[in-house]
C-alpha cells in the first residue's frame, strides 16, 4: 500500500475535481492511497469524510479507484470473431449456427436475411458481402431503389432513410405508387 498519493494520482485526483485543500482532507482522514477507497466503499462515504466534495467529483473519484485499472472500470469480455448473436433476444447462437437458423431461445429467425438495394444480392449482418452497402429495413427497400434511381450515392441512402420523417417517406411511396400504375 502506498504510504502518500503520487504526484500522477493527486493530478488524477484534481483532474476528479478535487481541489488542494480537499487532498489534504484526505490525507487527515486517513486516505492515502488508492488502496484506501476500498475501505471508504462508495461516494456518500467519501463526501461524509470530505466537506465540501460535490456528488459528481466523490461518484468520479470512487469509479476511478475502485475501477481496477481498466479503461473505464469495466470488465473487458473478448469474443470470437465469428460469434453471432440473436437480433431480437441477443442470445449467443451455437457453433454449428448458420445463417437463416431460428434462435434456439426466443424462436425467431436470429440474422435476418436482407436484400441490398445497390447490388440485389441478399444476405444476414448490417452490411451487404458483395457491394459493402448497408442494409436498409425490408419495408423500405423500394425508398432505396427509388433514391439509387435519383442518383444519391451508395453511402448516402441509409442515412436519408433514417433521416426522413414519416411525412417525407409518404410522399416518396406516393411516386413509387404513380410509377407503377
Amino acid at each position: 500500500m502506498a504510504k502518500t498519493f503520487s504526484a500522477l494520482e493527486k493530478n488524477i485526483l484534481k483532474s476528479k475535481g478535487l481541489t488542494d485543500a480537499q487532498l489534504k482532507k484526505l490525507a487527515k482522514a486517513g486516505i492515502k492511497g488508492r488502496e484506501d477507497f476500498k475501505t471508504v466503499g462508495d461516494a456518500t462515504t467519501l463526501r461524509q469524510l470530505v466537506a465540501g466534495l460535490s456528488a459528481d467529483a466523490a461518484a468520479s473519484v470512487v469509479a476511478w479507484a475502485l475501477g481496477g485499472g481498466s479503461a473505464g472500470g469495466g470488465s473487458v469480455v473478448v469474443d470470437s470473431p465469428d460469434a453471432v448473436y440473436c437480433v431480437h433476444c441477443r442470445t449467443r447462437q451455437p457453433k454449428d449456427y448458420k445463417s437463416g437458423d431460428l434462435c434456439g431461445s426466443c424462436g425467431k429467425q436470429a440474422e435476418p436475411i436482407l436484400t441490398c438495394y445497390w447490388c440485389s444480392a441478399g444476405g444476414p449482418g448490417k452490411f451487404c458481402r458483395q457491394c459493402g452497402a448497408e442494409f436498409v429495413p425490408t419495408a423500405e427497400l423500394e425508398l432505396a431503389l427509388l433514391l439509387k434511381r435519383e442518383g444519391l450515392p451508395k453511402d448516402a441512402i441509409p442515412g436519408k432513410l433514417k433521416a426522413m420523417s414519416p411525412a417525407e417517406k409518404d410522399v416518396l411511396w406516393g411516386r413509387i405508387r404513380k410509377s407503377r400504375g
